[in-house]
């Protein structure tokens, strides 16, 4: 699947499902992760101590694969957006933006790649590019790029009604544990605070047919927030799920041979 099958698939109204690579470093798990029904998987560069190989290593199985490969970039730079799709990503995740300013950026990098410098920035503030035809060829060469714009502190909901005005916002991600850092309430995804602060992002989203993914660590809580409006599903990550299944399968052993 390419980035933009995913792009068509979200216009359409389906829902779409991946999850997050934190720890793994071989990319023969691919091979495991396109058997289980995923559409994407978000190679994680912010956190995860991932080398620049290792992550287009990553990107080319899971490609072959049949899998979205997307990347969590380190920070919403134009410089790390052309990095990740140069290695053959499909789509971006940038994290913590604020402004307007951030998002342009973030979007302008992706979709005119490789325009930089004083081109790019007249791309960016205008939308004149240097002919029709590099217009042209510009759209087709970036056509897989799928951006994803992560708001996760409270500024950037303040200013999300001006962001989502942007043009080429593919989708917009909430990172919980950074926004409820900044809501002054650390991890409690279950605070009525946080609740509202995701029923507004959701509500400012979808009326600009935006859709939303919330990093979600639960069958329940996945199922909550799809019906309350998020169609783009970010599930668990590979330390999560394995830690997870090892732990339920395990106490089931324990408490049948005890």
């Amino acid at each position: 699947m390419t980035g933009a099958d995913l792009r068509e698939k979200l216009r359409n109204g389906d829902i779409i499902y991946g999850t997050m690579l934190f720890a793994a470093r071989n990319p023969r798990w691919a091979r495991a992760l396109a058997g289980l029904g995923f559409d994407y998987i978000i190679i994680d560069n912010e956190h995860a101590a991932y080398s620049r190989g290792e992550v287009a290593d990553f990107i080319a199985a899971l490609g072959l694969s049949g899998l979205t490969p997307m990347v969590r970039i380190p920070s919403p730079s134009p410089h790390q957006v052309t990095m990740a799709l140069d290695a053959g990503a499909h789509g971006v995740l940038a994290p913590y933006c604020e402004t307007v300013a951030e998002a342009r950026a973030v979007v302008g990098a992706a979709r005119w790649r490789p325009l930089k410098g004083a081109l790019l920035q007249q791309a960016i503030e205008t939308g004149d590019l240097p002919s029709p035809a590099a217009k042209e060829y510009l759209q087709q060469f970036n056509r897989n790029s799928f951006i994803m714009i992560g708001i996760e502190s409270v500024p950037a909901i303040d200013n999300l009604e001006a962001i989502v005005q942007v043009e080429g916002i593919d989708a917009i991600f909430v990172g919980p544990r950074d926004l409820t850092v900044s809501m002054g309430i650390p991890e409690q995804v279950d605070h009525p605070a946080y609740e509202t602060m995701l029923r507004r992002i959701i509500g400012i989203c979808s009326a600009r047919n935006i859709p939303v993914a919330i990093h979600l660590n639960s069958v329940e809580a996945v199922t909550r927030w799809v019906d309350e409006g998020a169609r783009f599903v970010l599930f668990m990550s590979d330390t999560q799920a394995l830690a997870e299944s090892f732990r339920r399968n395990l106490e089931t052993i324990k408490s049948r041979v005890s």
